[in-house]
């Protein structure tokens, strides 16, 4: 059983490595005590939790869109009996954050079935009830299907439960189909909607869930076994650009295997498993943190065996794993201490319970393919006014980062940048409710609201949308 670093170590800070250049330490670091999970809002602020506290932090890029220079400011707590580590956690459509769950509450295990949700807009938490019947939530996966309504799992068992994200009520799905019991599985959102899994007990085989039907199906077999035995501990698995997941193993006695996952053409089809490399140096995804970078690479942080130190970083590019420049703290962190996200810079904020938090920046940049494009847009906006933006990809290609059944910081979602053309000042502008929650939408047409601050700095500007790190070719609009 894993615990946070907030209670296995004290933080042993070493001088970075010569390659590490691409790490950058944030210039105004957390004055919290264990930054865990982090998670993106729509309006390109970052929400960070306090691990197994109720607190959590709020950092605020600066006037140049920089994250490495923002600055924190403390958000609203939850109610004052739930401080949960490792838990479900999912952006709703309109904005709010759902955090349900915890396999330690206050550090104390508890397998809770507590939640709560945050309103970014009141800055306010209120606790939620669980599903009915639900005594323990725990480390739960969690995903948002394209309607929007998220879906967490009963660890114990085969159920899981699916949340309105209108009326917040929960619909239990006790017949899924579903051949293994959910523990320790994470959850991929797929292109055409369905969502894939890992069995952790079932192995080497995978599964995927219908929502049109709410029946798990068959997904192939993995081809390696990337769960460990023994602990049935997998890592996390990521979606890239062309549709193929890329999944990482555990492994308590040798390196790590890989799995890349080939969706069929028609969605019911089981679909193809290709092995991938092998990780290097002994080291595996014991549960991991793993992000899509904009180049189409994907980050992800390993360590030996089960629970142990040190931790290294590579890069997949769809055939090879590459070992690069690690933050500090490495040494001194087991894999699943880390958490990744996928900030709009392009750039991957990186936190491991300790006061040094890290930004990554890769090398390279995007396909412009893969950028947003828009097609409709208001040329004029009001401060303090909501308009509705259309256009192609808002979404991204991908949900952006993963760490498997302990924490999701799923971020695709479009976010509204506008900049001033006289200060060049950066505004990040709240969205909400888009039109659909899925990944890789081609060139279908969606869209988003978008709500113009009433302190932003008028004139003429030009607004992006940005998804997954990628922006829009910017198009002119005045600020009145």
């Amino acid at each position: 059983m894993k615990l946070s670093r907030v209670l296995t170590i004290a933080v042993v800070f070493l001088a970075a490595l010569s390659n590490a250049q691409t790490w950058q330490a944030l210039k105004h670091q957390p004055t919290f005590p264990s930054p865990g999970t982090a998670l993106l809002m729509n309006d390109g602020t970052v929400l960070v939790h306090d691990s197994c506290a109720s607190d959590w932090w709020k950092l605020t890029p600066d006037n140049t869109g920089s994250y490495v220079n923002g600055t924190w400011s403390q958000a609203a707590s939850m109610p004052s009996n739930y401080g949960p580590l490792y838990y479900a956690s999912a952006v709703l459509p309109d904005g709010r954050l759902v955090v349900e769950g915890g396999e330690y509450n206050f550090c104390n295990g508890a397998e809770t079935n507590l939640g709560a949700i945050y309103d970014p807009v009141k800055d306010a938490w209120a606790a939620m009830n669980p599903p009915s019947g639900w005594n323990n939530i725990g480390d739960s996966s969690s995903v948002i299907f394209t309607n929007g309504q998220m879906m967490i799992a009963d660890i114990y068992n085969t159920e899981s439960a699916l949340l309105n994200s209108k009326t917040l009520t929960w619909t239990v799905l006790p017949g899924t189909g579903k051949k293994d019991r959910n523990a320790e599985e994470g959850w991929t959102l797929m292109p055409d909607g369905t969502v894939l899994t890992v069995d952790a007990e079932d192995a080497p085989n995978a599964e995927k869930f219908v929502f049109a039907t709410k029946k798990w199906i068959n997904a192939g077999n993995t081809i390696v076994r990337l769960e460990d035995p023994n602990s049935q501990e997998v890592g996390p698995a990521i979606l890239r650009p062309g549709g193929t997941v890329f999944a990482t193993g555990a492994n308590a006695s040798g390196a790590g295997h890989t799995s890349v996952y080939h969706p069929p053409k028609i969605k019911t089809k089981p679909g193809k498993w290709v092995a991938g490399p092998d990780f290097p140096n002994g080291d595996d995804c014991a549960d991991a943190p793993a992000a899509l970078l904009i180049t189409g690479n994907v980050l992800v942080m390993a360590s030996p065996g089960i629970f142990h130190t040190p931790s290294h970083f590579y890069e997949f590019d769809g055939k090879t794993l590459t070992k690069v420049a690690a933050p500090p703290n490495a040494p001194n962190d087991d894999s699943y201490y880390g958490r990744l996200l996928e900030l709009p810079s392009g750039q991957v904020l990186f936190t491991d319970g300790s006061d040094d938090m890290e930004i990554y920046t890769p090398n390279g940049t995007y396909n412009s393919s893969w950028a947003p494009t828009i097609t409709n847009f208001p040329s004029s906006v009001t401060r303090g006014s909501t308009y509705r933006i259309s256009g192609t990809q808002f979404n991204g290609l991908s949900q952006g980062a993963a760490y498997g059944d302990d924490a999701q910081m799923a971020s695709n979602y479009g976010v509204v940048r506008i900049t001033n053309d006289s200060t060049g000042h950066v505004f990040y502008v709240r969205t909400h409710d888009p039109s659909t929650m899925g990944v890789a939408t081609g060139s279908k047409t969606v869209s988003t609201n978008f709500d113009v601050p009433s302190g932003m700095e008028t004139g003429s500007s030009h607004l992006e949308v940005v998804a997954n790190g990628i922006p829009s070719t910017p198009v002119q609009v005045t600020v009145n």
